[in-house]
């Protein structure tokens, strides 16, 4: 399975840090953020990567190269202008290639095993979230999730509201007769979730949100902490 790292958000909750770096380039442990995601995803199996770029992109173009480094082929899709997350996941469908493939947030720092993931089938279902306990910055959660594994945007019997970790599997299905332009991936999922298409898991293990100078701060102090 292919996978497509999120990598174009211009990273203003990290400023001023990204405004001469781009987010995914921001280091923990001596080592760029987007750098660790990616050996994440080789160990997990996966056997191509798309970026998406706009603000400084160019920087972690120069950076990562075409994979060979890696031992695996990273292709990038330009954003001229941003297209949010739904978007810029449209514009990069011809180069993922494979009906479905995973895509994670480029400021995701996690141990969760991406070979845990499987391809879907766009009949049964749309996509597949990862789900994670609900933080101080985030008390409120995004979508409940119930004893089935179906995942919706309101509370059912049975079901338990938690935070989107920015890790999942999305079918191509998922945006057929979308075009390119500015739009949320959101929407798209809530529509799905009304079919009940999106199925979801629960992930206990190490997951940060390196959204904030001082979450990059304190991911850093506890990294340095464990070697």
């Amino acid at each position: 399975m292919r996978a497509m790292i999120l990598a174009a958000g211009r990273g203003k909750r990290m400023r001023p840090l990204t405004e001469r770096i781009p987010k995914p380039l921001l280091k923990v442990d001596g080592k760029p953020l987007v750098e660790h995601l990616i050996e994440r995803l080789i160990a997990g199996g996966v056997t191509g990567i798309v970026i998406n770029y706009h603000h400084l992109g160019e920087m972690i173009k120069n950076f990562l190269g075409d994979g060979s480094r890696f031992g695996i082929e990273i292709l990038y899709s330009e954003e001229t202008d941003l297209l949010e997350t739904g978007g810029g996941i449209i514009n990069s469908l011809p180069k993922l290639k494979e009906e479905s493939f995973i895509v994670v947030n480029a400021d995701v720092w996690t141990d969760y095993d991406f070979k845990c993931l499987d391809n879907l089938n766009g009949d049964e279902c749309l996509a597949h979230l990862v789900l994670v306990d609900n933080t101080k910055d985030k008390p409120t959660g995004d979508f409940y999730i119930n004893q089935a594994g179906l995942v919706h945007d309101v509370g059912r019997k049975d079901s338990k509201c938690l935070t989107f970790s920015g890790i999942s599997v999305l079918h191509r299905n998922l945006f057929e007769g979308y075009q390119t332009e500015p739009m949320s991936l959101v929407p798209l999922l809530k529509m799905a979730m009304l079919k009940d298409l999106v199925t979801g898991e629960i992930y206990d293990g190490v997951w940060v949100d390196v959204g904030t100078p001082q979450r990059l701060e304190q991911l850093n102090s506890l990294t340095s902490l464990s070697e």
